[in-house]
């Protein structure tokens, strides 16, 4: 069960998060609730770390760069529009769709950027997590019990 958890850290990677780590967990044979729960509960930990990270570097340093700054700018394009029209709901549905460019850090980036109650972003940012991983788990139990199927 130890490996588990080492899969569970690939949800801390950005661009990878819960898209890439849950589909690896069950591949490796992990059962898809566990690899869920484990995912999940390191993914969770983007949202403070990610928000710690933005509060102490971004504007002493990041921003000095052009390509940080352009991401940024990506992403605040990408999910203005869904929290300026929905609030916390639109939060939490642009951090659950599963797409690259979209996840924990994006979601507590772009809470960040917009000024958004610390409580309340990290709350639709948390909710939007979950989502995500219900969604992925989803996606790749039934990928798998397909493939189950089209092989026998």
């Amino acid at each position: 069960m130890s490996e588990l958890w080492w899969l569970a850290a690939l949800s801390l990677v950005p661009w990878v998060e819960l898209r890439g780590s849950i589909p690896l967990a069950v591949a490796v044979g992990y059962p898809p609730l566990a690899s869920f729960v484990a995912c999940t509960a390191a993914n969770l930990l983007a949202i403070p770390l990610g928000w710690a990270f933005l509060d102490w570097t971004y504007r002493r340093w990041l921003s000095r760069w052009p390509w940080v700054r352009r991401q940024v700018e990506r992403v605040r394009r990408r999910g203005e529009g869904y929290v300026r029209r929905y609030e916390a709901l639109g939060l939490a549905l642009f951090v659950a769709v599963p797409l690259p460019g979209t996840g924990a850090y994006a979601g507590t980036l772009l809470a960040w950027l917009l000024g958004l109650p610390r409580a309340r972003a990290w709350a639709a940012v948390a909710a939007g997590v979950v989502l995500a991983g219900i969604v992925v788990t989803a996606v790749v139990t039934g990928v798998v019990a397909g493939w189950k199927w089209a092989v026998r």
